[in-house]
């Protein structure tokens, strides 16, 4: 597999865009992230999924999946190596990035998603003085 199949299995799924952050192809779901492409040069797709599902993703194929280092790969970001995954691998770990996207989306639909920032509080008027 290589950044091309990535890219085509990832836009397969249902209701997928591409978008670009800090200057690397990523995925999304809802205008929410779910893959990227972040380090094709070292020949890695990256997907997040939950810490549970990569460290089983990790346990079973050790040599394909690989946590991201950091802070972020302790939440779940988690390098895929594209030379070494197959078709059906690489599709089953971008629909399991892609359903976790899906489920915290819509969590934050049922609650009400919040506003991109806090609208500043009012000044009481005069007439409430």
């Amino acid at each position: 597999m290589n950044i091309h199949d990535f890219r085509r299995i990832a836009l397969s799924l249902e209701g997928a865009e591409e978008s670009s952050h800090m200057g690397s192809p990523d995925f999304r779901l809802g205008g929410r992230i779910f893959a990227t492409l972040a380090a094709a040069k070292q020949g890695y797709g990256n997907i997040m999924i939950t810490p549970e599902q990569q460290a089983a993703f990790v346990e079973e194929l050790p040599e394909v999946f690989i946590p991201v280092k950091g802070g972020w790969g302790g939440s779940g970001a988690t390098h895929v190596r594209l030379d070494l995954a197959n078709e059906d691998l690489l599709t089953g770990a971008l629909r399991t990035a892609w359903k976790v996207r899906l489920e915290k989306n819509t969590k934050a639909d049922k609650k009400g998603r919040p506003r991109s920032r806090p609208q500043p509080a009012k000044s009481p008027s005069p007439k409430d003085r």
